[in-house]
């Protein structure tokens, strides 16, 4: 008998899925996206749970998800969302981990479609990339930057790298516990955590609707998203950084020693430039045979 092997396909789970919300003020509205989630999830045939973790609220957040029934952890201090997200996904039943936020910008309706591709994928992103998305203009053009420069560090489409909207399985975030934060880049870092180590994961393009209430996001936060993409393709893929910031310097080296040259005297910013591109190089080889002996052990 012939079987063809297609890839590394992830090895099945139960259609078991335990949908974690973490909320931080959301006491307005909480109730509403868990009462959502469940009637969507009822249609879906899907043996579920939900989980809401209060991360240190300040107002009734806790007792307004208690109300409907679902299970809510609460945590006396705000620790960060994606500390929420990592202890809603630890007390997790399920195989299969469903993220979304309490504040209304995900649309629910969307779940069934990333559910659908469930099977051979190791995480399904809701890709907000629909008809109605409601980015406020501010943070756009960071936004674009952002996915464009993890695409080209990952060598792949990353064509929304931080929803908040997105099946996982359990044992993907449990095997990249130890990198994920606990701040807004949670999301950011287990979606290059699964481009740059070949885990198999779709895009489904989804509507993102404003926020209800006021929103968390800090233009602080696209500073912050730069320096951890860049810490992630160093930890995954080195030579992606090294390689071309070698070549800057070289360039600069080299540019510097032939205007040197044209007036017969070499400077020492000419050798000092081709010098460095030399030691970023040999960093970033040295990086890359670690980080391969590391994944084969």
């Amino acid at each position: 008998m012939i079987e063809d092997i297609v890839g590394d396909a992830p090895a099945a789970l139960p259609r078991a899925v335990s949908v974690v919300i973490p909320a931080f003020n959301e006491g307005a509205h909480v109730a509403g996206q868990v009462l959502a989630v469940q009637e969507t999830m009822a249609a879906t045939g899907w043996e579920y749970e939900i989980i809401v973790v209060d991360d240190g609220s300040r107002d009734n957040t806790a007792v307004a998800a208690d109300a409907t029934g679902v299970r809510v952890l609460r945590r006396a201090k705000n620790r960060g969302y994606g500390a929420a997200l990592k202890v809603g996904i630890r007390h997790a039943r399920h195989g299969w981990i469903l993220i979304t936020d309490a504040d209304g910008t995900y649309p629910v309706e969307s779940i069934p479609a990333l559910l659908a591709l469930a099977e051979q994928n190791a995480m399904v992103v809701g890709a907000r990339l629909g008809k109605s998305v409601k980015i406020p203009l501010v943070r756009r053009p960071a936004k674009w930057f952002l996915n464009r420069l993890a695409g080209y560090l990952a060598g792949q489409r990353l064509p929304d790298i931080n929803s908040g909207l997105r099946l996982m399985r359990k044992s993907l975030v449990e095997r990249y516990e130890f990198l994920l934060p606990d701040g807004f880049s949670f999301t950011t870092t287990i979606t290059l955590a699964a481009a740059c180590n070949g885990h198999p994961f779709e895009y489904v393009p989804i509507n993102y609707h404003a926020r209800l209430g006021e929103s968390k996001i800090r233009a602080r936060h696209a500073y912050d998203f730069t320096l951890l993409i860049l810490r992630i393709i160093v930890v995954f893929n080195p030579l992606k950084v090294f390689i071309p910031v070698g070549a800057v310097l070289a360039a600069a080296g080299l540019a510097k020693f032939g205007y040197d040259m044209t007036r017969n005297n070499l400077s020492e910013s000419a050798v000092l430039g081709l010098i460095g591109a030399l030691v970023v190089w040999a960093v970033g080889l040295l990086a890359d045979q670690n980080m391969r002996f590391a994944g084969r052990r």
